[in-house]
């Protein structure tokens, strides 16, 4: 894709006045649902919180009121797990949802996979930042933002849905950086592949599979580690800010040329067609309902009983006592 087909919106793009006067509820108080409602509130938008648990939110300063009366805002925003939005959204939202409201999504998993099918006159948006919610408060602090998605699924009966959207990326720091505008169905299988084939899930399993291979030959676990996990941010840090190929150029000759040779060795057409099964079960709705069901196994116990937890937590230690 060139550079002339991104269709890039910044601030001086929109008006900034699409939220004033209105009530915005934030649905969930997790990683996304607090920075947004941070951020929002910083910009002088009035936030209430929904939670079946609101204690940390009344903490932080805010009213923090039941899912169902949050749910009477002029923006609804649903900042729940993916997972059990379809039947929050119909026991406790959906009932309580006014004429002409819009619902906003930070990820179009319930809308696209048909977990949640809102009225017709209700706006359905999204902003979805390309960050986690630490970033997205972070940047917003630093006096910058996050990269954002922007879809309009459906406007509201005043067809005002694309401008509460738009208020709302301006108000989270995004119009700061830039909003691509996107759908539901793309934002949401194109995250879900990113997340499993290398973001989280690729590069744990290399990173893991890496580090065994070096310990089954007989290497201290410490230097495995260092050459396996400890590094890969310091590349990765040079690839997010000057690309792959100004990466290479960072690096010495050796691992240039060792790098050409590992690409060849791994990228063949078994770990193609593994990346293929990945994205028909992200198209197909394959994962989703797995993800909805609780049919996927939980790895969490297992991963942080695994050695190289272990050999991590102390090379950190050591590394932080190195900066004091």
């Amino acid at each position: 894709m060139s550079a002339d087909t991104i269709q890039i919106i910044k601030n001086d793009d929109v008006p900034q006045d699409g939220l004033l006067g209105k009530q915005v509820s934030v649905i969930g108080y997790g990683n996304q649902g607090k920075a947004h409602a941070q951020n929002l509130r910083d910009s002088g938008i009035d936030v209430i919180i929904g939670a079946r648990s609101p204690q940390n939110a009344r903490n932080d300063g805010f009213t923090a009121t039941s899912i169902a009366k949050a749910a009477t805002a002029d923006l609804v925003i649903i900042a729940l797990p993916d997972e059990i939005q379809g039947e929050v959204y119909k026991a406790e939202i959906e009932p309580n949802l006014q004429k002409g409201a819009t619902l906003g999504f930070i990820h179009g998993f319930a809308i696209h996979y048909g977990h949640i099918i809102p009225s017709t006159g209700i706006g359905v948006v999204m902003v979805a930042p390309k960050g986690p919610g630490v970033t997205v408060r972070q940047s917003y602090l630093a006096g910058s933002g996050v990269l954002a998605l922007l879809a309009i699924e459906q406007e509201n009966d005043t067809i005002t849905a694309r401008t509460i959207a738009l208020g709302w990326a301006a108000g989270i720091g995004s119009l700061r950086i830039g909003l691509l505008e996107s759908s539901f169905k793309d934002e949401t299988e194109t995250d879900l592949f990113g997340e499993q084939a290398i973001i989280v899930g690729g590069l744990t399993a290399l990173i893991k599979a890496s580090y065994e291979t070096l310990r089954d030959a007989g290497y201290p676990p410490e230097l495995a580690y260092i050459e396996c996990c400890h590094e890969v941010k310091q590349v990765a840090d040079i690839i997010h800010e000057r690309g792959i190929a100004e990466m290479m150029k960072a690096i010495s000759n050796t691992a240039e040329m060792g790098a050409y040779e590992a690409m060849q060795l791994l990228d063949d057409e078994h770990l193609r067609g593994h990346l293929r099964t990945l994205l028909r079960n992200v198209q197909d709705g394959n994962f989703a309902s797995r993800l909805v069901n609780n049919d996927i196994p939980h790895l969490s116990k297992e991963l942080s009983r695994h050695e190289i937890e272990q050999v991590g937590d102390e090379i950190r230690r050591v590394m932080r006592q190195d900066d004091d």
